[in-house]
């Protein structure tokens, strides 16, 4: 799954943790439903902000979730979705964007998409969500033609780009994309006076999206001769990082003139998780995973990437008696009986697990045992201050899991 907002779990609280899965689920089941299976594979991070600010934005009510099935990527258990108009237009926007990317990786000869026959399959998959987009998004009042535009554009401006063009007019196809699907999420919250404030915040998160994905992708690009933003304007990685700084406050201001229900979730992901993204993208700061190890989507963290905590239990026996006491070391509770699951259904299991994040910062059940255990991530320490906050109003830039905010405080 591609998109820059892609938060450890560790720092979530459970409450949050829970909302965050069940619009990501809500996304999935919504491409299924409306696209068919194929579809489900757009999903994406990014993707299920649109349905976290609709419903941050809406009354609650008792139809918002519903429980879905046994899923292989939730361990085969039951879990309860977003459902409704956020879900559906965060599948359009979704498709429409994945779409756009295919015909990049189309344009730029990526992989077997050198291969003519390989490009033209893709390019009628990219054609067909389009469509698809398109009439999911008719239905909930919002035109992808504005979508599809900014993509075509954005060909045309990457032509055109040379040393010494400014970098933020290759963005603005994104930066206009982003900014028409935030703001649509008022319209359908009943809340129109949000609009300008999120278009905003859109179009600052669009710019976002693109500086990140320029920066992560600069030296692979370079190696492979595609086309790269900073590359070709000549843009310095510390003038990328000036714009990435300028549009984190400008979200975060955009986010405090809209008029939010319970905009606790969204806060977290586009104020807290956004800089995080910015880190992680500069090498500046990474969450406590080992060098080279995975983090929420499976990325593996180059092995140079300062951490700024350890995880894991300390060295030696965990059952060892402190020095100098005098008695002996404690023993660890008997296990209590448990019914196994056979090998073949665990190895299937497993199979599930090995393929989503749960095993490196979820909680999950083990496929054997079904007991119930904890990701490596989950005893890390990622030097959060938030211990000592009070109700945010007095967080700093480290506070990234403040279970309290509710996009009041400053920080």
């Amino acid at each position: 799954m591609f998109g820059i907002v892609r938060p450890c779990t560790h720092r979530l609280s459970e409450g949050l943790r829970t909302e965050w899965m069940a619009h990501l689920c809500g996304l999935c089941l919504a491409l299924r439903s409306d696209h068919g299976q194929f579809a489900r594979i757009v999903t994406n991070y990014d993707g299920l902000i649109v349905s976290v600010l609709t419903e941050a934005q809406s009354e609650r009510t008792t139809g918002r979730r519903r429980t879905a099935g046994p899923c292989p990527l939730r361990a085969m258990r039951t879990a309860p979705v977003a459902r409704g108009e956020g879900a559906r237009l965060a599948a359009a926007v979704s498709l429409v964007l994945a779409s756009a990317k295919v015909r990049d990786h189309v344009a730029d000869g990526d992989g077997l998409l050198k291969r003519r026959p390989v490009a033209a399959a893709a390019r009628r998959v990219a054609a067909g969500w389009d469509r698809a987009g398109a009439r999911t998004g008719a239905q909930l009042g919002f035109d992808t033609a504005l979508l599809v535009d900014a993509v075509d554009r954005q060909t045309g401006i990457e032509l055109l780009a040379g040393p010494g063009t400014p970098l933020l007019t290759v963005t603005e196809p994104t930066e206009t994309a982003t900014a028409a699907a935030f703001a649509h999420t008022a319209i359908l919250a009943g809340k129109p006076q949000n609009a300008a404030p999120l278009a905003e915040a859109g179009r600052l998160f669009g710019r976002l999206a693109h500086l990140l994905d320029a920066v992560e992708d600069q030296e692979a690009d370079a190696v492979s001769g595609a086309w790269n933003p900073l590359t070709a304007t000549g843009t310095s990685r510390a003038e990328a990082r000036r714009l990435c700084d300028d549009a984190l406050r400008g979200v975060r201001l955009a986010l405090r003139d809209a008029e939010f229900t319970d905009g606790k979730l969204a806060h977290v992901l586009l104020a807290h998780e956004l800089r995080q993204s910015v880190d992680r993208a500069f090498g500046t700061t990474a969450c406590a995973h080992p060098a080279g190890g995975p983090v929420l989507d499976g990325t593996v963290l180059p092995s140079g990437m300062r951490q700024t905590g350890s995880f894991g239990p300390p060295p030696g026996n965990p059952y060892a008696p402190s020095p100098g006491s005098p008695v002996g070391p404690p023993q660890p509770p008997p296990e209590p009986p448990r019914d196994r699951r056979g090998l073949i259904a665990g190895c299937l299991v497993w199979a599930g697990l090995a393929c989503t994040c749960q095993m490196c910062c979820g909680t999950f059940n083990d496929p054997w045992s079904h007991q119930r255990r904890e990701g490596l991530c989950q005893q890390c320490d990622c030097g959060d201050c938030c211990d000592a906050c009070d109700c945010c109003s007095n967080c700093g830039d480290c506070c990234g899991s403040c279970d309290c905010c509710d996009c009041g405080c400053d920080c």
